[in-house]
């Protein structure tokens, strides 16, 4: 049985997470378990122009956190016989004109080469806009409550030139798990929502993760998340915690606790969520990004030492996500900041991570952790 410790028990942890608040984050909450027991710790604050910290039991908008659970549903419909791995998703979807040599596989892995609806970085610098909502500054918050279908955020993707042929390169895109979600509803005949709830939350225990759909609530306790944007000439920052999280469905809509997010990542690790040959490709890492199917894989510390992860941000909220691949030693963190179009806390937000995965997992000597979106 694990015990709580005091943050004076783990000097170094609490430092970091107030070094993190230092950097420009508005708040941070991290649990660790690890040989020592559990530690958990806030710093920072829960609201601007408040001095409470951020709850240690805090629900947060998780982002693309949300593609490891999309992704381990896909794969127990795998290890069903359900769905094949290697089968072209336009079996399953068969209305959308998906290219035919696009997998499933290939969805997860993020190398469909199918445009992201959420907006694509081009070679040049240049940026190709995606739905309204993902334009940044004054259209998001006009258009934070919008309701989008799956569908209707796929077409959009599939209206746009492929970023290269299926198969021969990696690049992120949101969409490719929208069509996950999509190709689990027609398999299953049920949403993706309610597999997930049947096949991870109620067996895991997992009360405090939600699957909002278009619903703009949190549950409570939750620290706030902010937008700064220009208007008329005037920078405003204001409260985006709420918004309708359909603009970004399978992409990161998903609400969760520290909690949950490590009793989540580390069942997954430790084999209680998928037979193990398919754990196995769940954790074998493309050569390029080191993206596996839904999760990443990356060796960290002087001895080289692996860790699965996956993290997630957008709209003043982020997630982290991480674990050996055993499961026994887990970090989850989440945080809420100032988000703006210029993606001012961007570095912030990357070193964040990196400071915590050093603290975490190497024993203080820093080395690289690659962030995904």
């Amino acid at each position: 049985m694990s015990i709580t410790l005091s943050d004076l028990d783990r000097p170094e942890l609490h430092k970091a997470i107030e070094d993190i608040v230092d950097s420009g984050i508005t708040g941070v909450q991290m649990r660790v378990h690890d040989e020592r027991g559990e530690w958990v710790g806030s710093a920072g604050v829960a609201k601007l122009g408040q001095t409470a910290k951020p709850p240690t039991e805090g629900h947060v908008r998780i982002g693309s956190n949300t593609k490891t659970f999309t992704a381990t549903v896909v794969l127990q419909l795998v290890a069903e016989g359900k769905v094949g791995l290697d089968t072209p998703a336009d079996d399953y979807l068969p209305d959308l004109g998906l290219d035919r040599r696009i997998t499933v596989r290939m969805l997860l892995q993020h190398t469909s080469g199918v445009f992201n609806f959420t907006g694509e970085l081009n070679g040049d610098g240049t940026v190709t806009p995606g739905i309204p909502s993902t334009i940044t500054g004054k259209e998001w918050v006009d258009n934070r409550f919008k309701t989008y279908r799956p569908e209707e955020l796929v077409r959009l993707a599939l209206s746009k030139p492929a970023r290269f042929e299926p198969g021969t390169d990696w690049s992120y895109s949101n969409t490719n798990y929208v069509l996950a979600r999509l190709l689990i509803a027609k398999v299953t005949g049920r949403s993706c929502a309610e597999e997930t709830k049947q096949r991870i939350l109620g067996p895991l225990g997992l009360s405090g993760t939600v699957m909002p759909g278009t619903s703009p609530e949190i549950p409570e306790p939750h620290a706030h998340a902010y937008y700064r944007y220009e208007d008329a000439g005037r920078q405003k920052t204001i409260d985006v915690t709420r918004h309708n999280p359909s603009w970004i469905s399978a992409g990161g809509d998903m609400i969760s606790t520290t909690k949950d997010l490590r009793t989540f990542i580390s069942a997954l690790a430790g084999g209680d969520l998928l037979p193990a040959p398919l754990l196995a490709e769940m954790c074998k890492p493309h050569p390029r990004s080191g993206f596996g199917l839904g999760l990443r894989v990356q060796d960290v510390g002087p001895d080289g030492d692996t860790i699965l992860f996956h993290n997630g941000g957008a709209g003043g909220h982020a997630a982290l996500m991480y674990s050996t691949p055993d499961g026994s030693k887990t970090l989850t963190a989440s945080l809420n900041y100032v988000d703006d179009a210029g993606l001012s806390l961007a570095a912030a937000f990357l070193n964040a991570q990196q400071r915590l995965v050093d603290e975490v997992f190497c024993g203080g000597q820093t080395e690289q952790a690659q962030p995904t979106s």
